[in-house]
């Protein structure tokens, strides 16, 4: 069974996923392929260049100018999906296609609903946290001020949208035992749909 794992910016996605895997799952992490897709001396970092030839220094790609480019401008970001997104998808049948026989395979996507790509999946999770918790969380994790974490939630499906969209919702408002707890039952109730 393949699943996709969402969440907004901050929520603890990363640490669900990692409690999936502890379970048995296989996971598949979108951003770092996301990131292979644009790695020195390939393809997609060749189309990057040519768009935008001042994000590419000595070869590689300055991620945090590239970001300062596609949040400002839908279109701007919309062009670098169409480069990063086919090859993500790629490899992530790649990487798939070597699970277990009967192994769950869970795949996570941070735009999973504002790319339209649950569709993939036969079930869809979302992590939700409380607004200041995420902001907390991706604020030490990335050194990102306030206003530029509340511009990326922004930015992001609202949390009701993505509640009402995804097959099972988790909620990060607790410690990590209560975490585990929830992603136990959803990983027993999926296995047990296997």
């Amino acid at each position: 069974m393949q699943v996709g794992l969402t969440g907004g910016i901050g929520s603890g996605k990363s640490t669900v996923a990692r409690m999936f895997e502890e379970l048995g799952a296989f996971v598949i992490d979108s951003d770092e392929l996301a990131r292979e897709a644009v790695e020195p001396g390939s393809p997609g970092l060749l189309d990057v260049a040519a768009l935008w030839p001042g994000v590419v220094r000595a070869g590689e790609l300055d991620r945090a100018a590239l970001a300062r480019i596609v949040f400002d401008d839908a279109a701007a970001r919309e062009r670098l999906n169409a480069i990063v997104h086919p090859t993500v998808r790629r490899l992530a049948a790649e990487r798939a296609a070597s699970a277990r026989p009967g192994q769950l395979v869970v795949q996570m996507i941070p735009l999973l609903f504002e790319t339209g790509s649950e569709g993939r999946f036969e079930k869809t999770i979302v992590v939700v946290a409380p607004e200041g918790a995420r902001i907390e969380r991706a604020a030490s994790r990335d050194g990102a001020t306030q206003e530029q974490i509340r511009a990326r939630i922004a930015s992001q499906i609202p949390v009701d949208q993505a509640r009402r969209r995804a097959d099972y919702v988790i909620e990060n408002d607790g410690d990590l035992p209560h975490l585990h707890r929830q992603v136990r039952t959803i990983y027993d109730a999926l296995m047990g749909l296997g």
